[in-house]
């Protein structure tokens, strides 16, 4: 998979002041607030920055948490992880594999078939939705 390359001043035009927070400084967006916190429309979650598809609305869940959960990503080439040990904790990192986008942290209290929750932050995806003509197959 090719990687992809912004500039600042490219996402600075393109992306929300939030959008470019959350994904080029790690920021997080406050609970229960995100577009997709609640949204159980059928489609893929595609990175906001690079436009790469991450995760599948058939694998996102109600966590609890406030922020829009799956328990895996569309594919295992999708995302990336690395320790995060911000703010005094140590915690899991997710970012886009394609173009480095932090996205938020995977946590190992989610559901079977994965036990994993990739707690996402709306700011970071952008949901395409499955189209009626896509639904009837």
């Amino acid at each position: 998979m090719a990687k992809k390359t912004f500039t600042e001043d490219e996402l600075r035009d393109r992306l929300t002041p939030e959008q470019f927070e959350v994904t080029q400084n790690a920021g997080t967006e406050r609970a229960f607030t995100g577009i997709y916190a609640n949204t159980k429309t059928p489609g893929v979650y595609h990175c906001v920055v690079c436009d790469e598809p991450l995760f599948s609305s058939e694998t996102k869940y109600e966590s609890g948490s406030g922020w829009p959960s799956f328990y895996q990503p569309i594919s295992e080439d999708a995302v990336t992880t690395e320790a995060d040990r911000s703010y005094g904790m140590v915690r899991t990192e997710v970012k886009c594999a394609t173009c480095g986008a932090h996205l938020g942290h995977v946590f190992p209290d989610g559901p079977r078939p994965t036990g994993d929750r990739f707690c996402m932050n709306s700011a970071a995806l952008n949901l395409e939705e499955l189209s009626a003509d896509s639904a009837e197959g």
